[in-house]
C-alpha cells in the first residue's frame, strides 16, 4: 500500500514538473518565433548591397522599421489569439 502511494505522489510530481516544463517551453517558442524574422531582415539589411529597394528612398528605414514593428505585433497577437500567450 506505501509502495503504491509513493508511486503516485512520484507520477503527480513528475506530471506537474512536466507541464511546468511544456509551458515554459511553450513561452520561449513564441519568443523564438517572434525574434527569427526579425533577426532575418536585421541581418539582411546589415549586409552591404548596393541595390536593396529601399536604401535609396528618403524613409526607407523607417518604413523598415515600420514592418519590423508591425510583424511582431502581428506575431503577439496570433499567439495570443491562438492563446500561447
Amino acid at each position: 500500500m506505501h509502495y503504491d502511494i509513493c508511486s503516485d505522489l512520484v507520477n503527480g510530481y513528475l506530471s506537474v514538473t512536466s507541464h511546468q516544463l511544456n509551458a515554459t517551453m511553450r513561452v520561449l517558442t513564441v519568443i523564438t518565433a517572434i525574434f527569427i524574422p526579425l533577426g532575418f531582415l536585421a541581418g539582411l539589411y546589415g549586409m552591404n548591397f548596393e541595390y536593396i529597394p529601399e536604401l535609396k528612398l528618403t524613409h526607407g528605414y523607417f518604413y523598415l522599421l515600420g514592418f519590423m514593428s508591425i510583424l511582431a505585433l502581428g506575431l503577439i497577437g496570433l499567439f495570443k489569439k491562438i492563446r500561447w500567450l
